[in-house]
């Protein structure tokens, strides 16, 4: 296990904020505590088990892998917990908000991959600095268990074509794919332990290859924006205020969720995606729904 980067008062310095906007990312640093996140693991299975035949509209893959704030509040939790947003404010300020919260789950020795991307594609918010993403290990996040590769410095460039593969083993909605060749050099390997947590520019080049280990590989993932941003191609789009506050008022508020599934967080969910669907998959080269 890779040490934690030096944190005092659980802050980014300013040396560790340059080197996060000069690589594009930054690891490992602390976030939660190890048994919180293994408790946090266990939740989520324990969601699995109880909601999998539950009568849920969706499949409960979809709210797993699609704005899961909105309806399960650990991840709610997890997105506001104050160790988190400390460090995040090192990169944002300290107005933050959260634009999504998803679970990338690989099931031991499976072949799902996560090809190599740029997060900004689809999400019609622009080629913008104002977004970070919190990789949140609640197993262990090593290159058997298919652990991210960034690019180094590819945030520098804009938004690169993509093509759309919709590959059976790819995680994302797409199975969006850069036009890139990105060597097995230009690679590194961002190996994070339960309690740990990686951090990236919205436009870094970054993928995952298979799950080759014994162990579940289990990430919460959340995506955090300055309230200043917006939506570009859509006409609205949501978050949920974090930390400090929004001046702003480019984003509809939501709140975070009473109980899982809780009747007025399903509503609200089947609102915002069909929205975000609309901007998404906008341009798809097949028809189908977000993350089906």
């Amino acid at each position: 296990m890779i040490p934690n980067l030096d944190l005092p008062d659980g802050k980014l310095t300013p040396a560790l904020q340059q080197q996060y906007w000069e690589d594009g990312y930054l690891f490992p640093l602390p976030a939660l505590s190890g048994a919180d996140a293994l408790a946090y693991r266990a939740e989520i299975e324990g969601i699995e088990r109880d909601w999998l035949d539950n009568g849920l509209p969706q499949p409960l893959n979809t709210y797993k892998r699609i704005n899961a704030h909105i309806v399960m509040p650990m991840v709610a939790q997890i997105a506001t917990h104050p160790a988190i947003l400390d460090v995040i404010e090192g990169i944002l300020g300290p107005d933050i908000m959260v634009f999504s919260g998803e679970f990338f789950i690989k099931e031991p020795q499976t072949r799902h991959i996560v090809s190599m991307h740029q997060d900004l594609t689809y999400w019609g918010l622009g080629a913008i600095d104002g977004l970070v993403t919190a990789w949140i290990p609640l197993s262990p996040a090593t290159p058997a268990s298919g652990c991210m590769d960034f690019v180094r410095a590819s945030h520098k460039n804009a938004i690169l074509p993509h093509h759309d593969t919709f590959g059976a083993d790819n995680l994302l909605s797409r199975g969006q794919e850069v036009r890139v060749d990105v060597a097995d050099d230009q690679k590194t390997a961002i190996e994070i332990h339960p309690g740990q947590m990686s951090l990236h520019h919205g436009l870094t080049i970054h993928g995952s290859g298979p799950n080759t280990s014994d162990d579940r590989r289990i990430a919460c993932v959340i995506r955090y924006i300055r309230p200043d941003m917006r939506q570009q191609v859509g006409e609205k789009d949501y978050a949920m205020l974090a930390r400090g506050e929004d001046r702003h008022g480019n984003f509809i508020h939501v709140p975070p969720p009473k109980a899982n599934f809780d009747p007025a967080a399903m509503a609200l969910y089947e609102e915002i995606r069909a929205v975000q669907a609309q901007v998404m998959m906008k341009g798809a080269a097949a028809k189908t729904g977000m993350y089906a």
